[in-house]
C-alpha cells in the first residue's frame, strides 16, 4: 500500500473557493469535511435568504485567503 501523501493544489483550492465556495466544495477538496458540510448545510438551509449567501460567501473568501495547508497538515503546492 502506497502511503505517500500528495500536496493539494492551492490554485485549484482558490478557484473552487471563488466559484463554488458557498457550497463548501473547496473545503471538501482540501479534506476539511466538517467545514464543507457546515457551509453546504448553511447554503441549503438559508440559501434562499440573502443571509445564507452572505455567511458562506464571506466564509469562503476568508478560507481562500488564509488556508495554506490541507486537513492532513500538508502545505498546498
Amino acid at each position: 500500500m502506497d502511503t505517500t501523501k500528495v500536496a493539494k493544489s492551492r490554485g485549484k483550492f482558490i478557484a473552487l473557493g471563488i466559484m463554488l465556495g458557498g457550497f463548501g466544495i473547496h473545503n471538501f477538496y482540501a479534506g476539511y469535511r466538517g467545514r464543507g458540510a457546515a457551509q453546504l448545510l448553511i447554503s441549503l438551509a438559508l440559501g434562499w435568504v440573502i443571509v445564507g449567501v452572505l455567511i458562506t460567501g464571506i466564509w469562503a473568501l476568508v478560507d481562500v485567503c488564509t488556508v495554506t495547508k490541507d486537513a492532513a497538515g500538508i502545505p498546498m503546492a
